[in-house]
């Protein structure tokens, strides 16, 4: 049986890159749309899935936590997050997305039109496999020793 043409790294990396860009482009004009920064709609967005403390959202943030002091100072200030002590170590901070917060996110995601347009074209099959594949490569990665 025959193979068809073998797709290297190189070329999916690129097509990631290209990806990604044409997502962080549709999300930073949906987070302008809500008078974000696309780092505070980021922010957002990772608290979607649930609290988080502030060094742990400064690290999946990939910022310096002075910096995401920032971020959730002006979240907080617009009622989209709120800070709690943590049950059982009251020195850490844990973010928490609020109501208004969650509409907000939910608002960013729908403004996104280019990225919910060409997840819209995929037949569900393909949403399986693009969430399979996706899932696998960058969430359910095994640990390296």
């Amino acid at each position: 049986m025959a193979e068809g043409p073998r797709v290297d790294t190189a070329r999916l990396m690129e097509l990631l890159s290209v990806s990604l860009g044409v997502y962080y482009g549709d999300f930073t004009v949906a987070a302008a749309s809500e008078n974000l920064t696309a780092s505070q709609g980021k922010a957002l967005t990772v608290l979607r899935r649930g609290p988080a403390a502030m060094r742990a959202l400064a690290e999946t943030m990939a910022c310096d936590a002075s910096n995401m002091t920032g971020i959730i100072d002006r979240l907080e200030q617009r009622g989209l997050v709120r800070r709690e002590a943590d049950a059982s170590d009251r020195r850490v901070k844990n973010v928490i997305l609020t109501a208004e917060g969650e509409r907000v996110t939910d608002a960013i995601r729908a403004k996104m039109r280019t990225t919910r347009e060409g997840l819209d074209g995929l037949d569900d099959q393909d949403r399986e496999s693009l969430y399979t594949l996706l899932e696998r490569v960058f969430v359910s990665r095994p640990a390296t020793t």
